[in-house]
């Protein structure tokens, strides 16, 4: 069974940094892609950072350069490392690992941050800043 397990969440002031961990355990596939999303009570998820298997990652645009996108792969870890955060960073955060419908006969779906058919999701942490 897969289970992915996000940790790391709490509140700092604007300007400040975070790292978010997720623990993935049971998942197996060689081909793949992970990623970071977040939610806003009352607004849809928004795809944040997604890293590839093969190590390309890709965000999004209000997070270039701020955030970075990581895995460890001796742990079984997903990370992102945010900084310079600012209050609209505000936001449930989630980590998701795609399942066995991202890659098909040999061929793969592209690994972006907007890739939300995630196969497996985390249950969340919170991260709240402050101004």
């Amino acid at each position: 069974q897969v289970q992915l397990v996000e940790s790391g969440g709490g509140s700092v002031q604007s300007g400040g940094s975070l790292r978010l961990s997720c623990a993935t355990s049971g998942y197996s596939y060689s081909r793949y892609c992970m990623g970071w999303f977040r939610q806003v009570p009352g607004k849809g998820r928004e795809g944040v950072a997604a890293i590839a298997s093969y190590g390309e990652t890709s965000y999004a645009d209000s997070v270039q350069g701020r955030f970075t996108v990581s895995l460890d792969h001796a742990k079984n870890t997903l990370y992102l490392q945010m900084n310079r955060l600012k209050p609209e960073d505000t936001a449930m955060y989630y980590c998701a690992a795609s399942g066995p419908e991202y890659c098909q006969g040999g061929f793969c779906l592209f690994c972006s941050e907007q890739y939300y058919d995630m196969g497996y999701w985390g249950k969340g942490t919170l991260v709240t800043i402050s101004s």
